[in-house]
């Protein structure tokens, strides 16, 4: 029986990659800010779940999540760091600010604050396998999204800063970067969504990368045929193409 923690687990990607894994007999542990989705999540699978209200930037509420699911499970095999959020903003507004640091802490410190109290005890096993959850987002920025952008940017050289250093040990770390995954945090783009993938179809993608333990990977396989000529095109045409592109809307999603 595998051991799985997913973060970001009530809604979206992470209940559809719970019920995922759950369909394949593994222990789960939940993580989400929101304790009624949670339960309803929970009482939906019959495989063993434990459930951990908690926020992501709150790292004395994960260390003892991470606790109690090692003293009941041991080291956990997956540790998924999905949660996420993705704001419009702008810099001009003092009132984006806050929403600057909230995009920041929860997309990337939030992944570190989920990996840390489990490593020791994956190094010690000598095994398992840590999964961030970035975005195509994070190959350029993005108009009106510079957070967001910037948050998934981030991520993404941490992640490969992380493999590195577990190089050796064991422990493997692999990068997602999805695209247009239909969720509650798209819902809200006014603005077309090429190759949208289901949450359950993107979780079934996830887990695959996962088993071969492929690094890096984007989802689907034709944004990632996007995410190339994005990371390649000079920056005059991307300035050009991309100036009167339509926004996400100034509010969380």
């Amino acid at each position: 029986m595998q051991h799985v923690i997913i973060t970001g687990a009530s809604s979206g990607i992470g209940a559809a990659l719970a019920r995922h894994y759950a369909r394949c007999g593994a222990a789960l542990g939940l993580i989400a800010r929101r304790q009624a989705e949670l339960e309803q999540l929970a009482a939906q699978l019959s495989v063993p779940v434990q459930i951990y209200p908690a926020d992501v930037r709150d790292a004395p509420a994960l260390q003892a999540a991470a606790a109690d699911f090692i003293s009941r499970h041991g080291s956990p095999d997956i540790v998924i760091a999905n949660a996420g959020v993705s704001i419009g903003t702008l810099t001009e507004f003092a009132e984006d600010l806050p929403a600057f640091q909230n995009v920041i802490d929860i997309n990337v410190v939030g992944i570190v604050k989920t990996f840390q109290p489990f490593l020791a005890a994956m190094r010690t096993a000598g095994h398992g396998t840590l999964v961030g959850i970035a975005s195509i987002a994070g190959y350029r920025g993005l108009p009106g999204a510079a957070a967001y952008s910037a948050s998934k940017a981030a991520a993404i050289s941490y992640l490969e800063s992380l493999r590195v250093e577990l190089r050796g040990s064991g422990v493997k770390v692999i990068t997602i970067c999805p695209g247009y995954i239909a969720t509650a945090m798209t819902a809200q783009n006014l603005y077309p969504m090429p190759f949208l993938l289901s949450a359950e179809a993107a979780a079934q993608k996830i887990a695959a990368i996962i088993e071969r333990g492929k690094p890096f990977a984007v989802i689907p396989w034709q944004m990632a045929i996007v995410a190339r000529l994005l990371h390649i095109m000079p920056r005059w045409l991307y300035d050009r193409l991309l100036g009167s592109a339509p926004r996400k809307p100034r509010r969380e999603s």
